[in-house]
């Protein structure tokens, strides 16, 4: 089981001069420094998170069986909300992103659920919700071949989108005229370059001005604006700020973290409204015992997911640790 809490001396990085840190859970008044995930016996790995509207409950999930797990901000221990049963019963081995609507709804990311071992020829790639863990919705993105359905957010529209880690797209479900569909929203390998074997598009997050989608593509360390009107691609305008490894994208006002899963920083810009360009304020190393993947923020914290990414066999249970959240 994985020690609850690891001291490390805690600094701020500054623009100027810079500054590395290496930052700790911390408690705020009202919140754990650390939410513990109990998983299985044999091991478990863990991946999405997402905060409720309410900002009172979020959901984690695991990779390593696609159960769905769900804690209340004010209380350190988790639940097993959707287990192995229940996900092999909706056909999902794995889960990856998650995110929650303001009607109550949980949307699940299956990553490659599509080819996993034993999974059928029509196997869904991703999942809806209602808060009691009723289904709604399992679906099978409209395309061949092989894809990773990653992260996952809601737009103003109200629909999901969700990026595709294996070719540069973003997929969209929504539910229209009582039936819930899934499109190939945006297609960019016409505009976007990735090699084949790389992992490309990953967090997604909306603009502060809520017109345009920024992506986070991680094996080539970009940002990219996708126009919400229109679909269009293009890349943000980062300068030499370092994103390789970016995970999860968190965006709040004008301020975007990007959380650098194994290179152990999460980098800290201030983004434009309209998403075409963005600079960095700050870095802040993290834990290296850690592999965080992905963030949502509460009550002026960050919570991160511990994914265990790094451990063969990974461990039973992990955590959800509280870091400090600057906007």
């Amino acid at each position: 089981m994985r020690r609850p809490l690891r001291r490390t001396e805690v600094a701020a990085l500054l623009v100027a001069p810079l500054l590395l840190a290496l930052a700790t859970p911390v408690a705020a008044a009202d919140l754990p420094a650390t939410f513990t995930l109990s998983g299985d016996p044999a091991g478990s790995q863990f991946e999405g998170i997402d905060v409720t509207p309410d900002r009172r409950t979020f959901y984690v999930t695991e990779t390593t069986g696609g159960e769905v797990h769900r804690g209340r901000v004010d209380d350190s221990r988790t639940e097993v909300w959707l287990d192995e049963d229940d996900a092999l019963d909706d056909g999902r081995r794995t889960a990856v992103g998650i995110a929650t609507d303001r009607g109550g709804r949980v949307y699940v990311a299956g990553g490659d659920n599509r080819v996993e071992e034993g999974a059928p020829a029509d196997a869904p790639d991703f999942w809806v919700y209602d808060d009691d863990g009723d289904l709604r919705a399992a679906l099978r993105m409209p395309v061949d071949g092989r894809l990773f359905l990653n992260d996952v957010v809601v737009g103003p529209d109200g629909a999901a989108y969700v990026t595709d880690s294996v070719t540069p797209r973003v997929f969209r479900i929504a539910r229209e005229d009582g039936d819930w569909t899934a499109t190939l929203w945006a297609d960019a390998a016409a505009t976007v370059p990735q090699e084949p074997s790389t992992f490309g598009f990953n967090g997604i997050e909306v603009a502060p001005d809520e017109e345009s989608l920024v992506v986070a593509h991680s094996a080539a360390g970009q940002l990219w604006r996708f126009d919400l009107a229109t679909g269009t691609p293009t890349r943000v305008d980062t300068g030499s700020v370092l994103l390789t490894q970016s995970d999860g994208l968190v965006v709040r006002g004008d301020t975007l973290v990007a959380v650098r899963n194994r290179a152990h920083v999460l980098a800290r810009l201030r983004l434009a409204d309209d998403a075409f360009s963005a600079g960095l304020l700050a870095e802040v190393g993290t834990d290296p015992d850690r592999v965080l993947t992905t963030a949502a923020v509460v009550r002026g914290r960050l919570l991160l997911v511990d994914s265990q990414f790094d451990e063969d066999p990974p461990s039973q249970d992990s955590e959800v640790v509280v870091l400090p959240f600057d906007p």
